[in-house]
């Protein structure tokens, strides 16, 4: 376990977090810092992540991605897709989307936060895969926690607990990995089926990654010129992690 690297996960979530609380809103750089992002989240999946699950699961491996990507789907009922960039705040002239209550929104989040450390706490051949993969956690985090306390923010919240709910859905992702790492060394059945869970959330970030590719942050569903920039950064900055292998 590389401690370091869930350092800067944590550091990483705070860091989008505090950017919304001394700016209070996300602002339209968001939307290219979330599709940067989830460009790059979605070529380390195809690049280290599906090789990996596919060499160890075969044939098998494609049934959990499936089920992974509509958990994915349920889990954004509750968080109504605020990981991949939906803020829920309403527009000026009254249009937009509702107030939102906050301890459902928390339990989607902090669920796929969850979900996302466990990866970081399994062991794979793939040499470059655990540092693409913190990476990738890393920087979807920084647009996922400025999204969260952005609503917390326009939604009143006091700034005692805005500051409790963001260090503790930062602790959310490390607590995840150290768990899944501490399960696996201690019982070989967990680390056995590890591999599963990983497929599970290889699914989940192929549904976030392809939302924020088509929808978020876009009127009528558009890709800006400036986005399909941003989703090239990313995936190239996905191709460099390559030559870590």
């Amino acid at each position: 376990m590389n401690w370091t690297y869930l350092i800067f996960i944590f550091i990483a979530t705070l860091t989008g977090g505090i950017i919304a609380l001394r700016a209070g809103k996300a602002g339209h750089f968001m939307v290219y810092l979330l599709a940067f992002t989830g460009a790059f989240l979605f070529g380390i999946t195809i690049m280290h992540l599906l090789p990996e699950v596919f060499a160890q699961l075969g044939s098998r491996a494609g049934i959990y991605v499936v089920l992974g990507f509509f958990i994915q789907v349920a889990l954004a009922q509750l968080s109504h897709g605020m990981e991949h960039g939906h803020t829920h705040m309403a527009t000026p002239g009254g249009a937009g989307h509702h107030h939102i209550a906050i301890a459902p929104l928390l339990v989607g989040l902090s669920l796929h936060a969850f979900m996302e450390g466990l990866p970081l706490g399994f062991h794979y051949q793939d040499a470059a895969a655990i540092p693409s993969l913190m990476l990738g956690v890393a920087l979807h985090k920084l647009p996922e926690s400025l999204a969260l306390m952005t609503v917390m923010v326009h939604g009143g919240v006091s700034k005692p607990r805005l500051w409790a709910i963001l260090v503790g859905f930062g602790l959310v992702t490390p607590l995840a990995a150290i768990l899944a790492w501490l399960l696996g060394q201690t019982f070989s059945v967990v680390a056995d089926y590890l591999v599963y869970v990983v497929a599970l959330v290889i699914g989940a970030f192929i549904h976030i990654a392809t939302t924020i590719f088509f929808e978020s942050g876009t009127r009528y569903h558009e890709i800006s010129g400036r986005k399909v920039i941003a989703i090239a950064g990313g995936i190239l900055l996905a191709f460099v992690t390559m030559i870590f292998e």
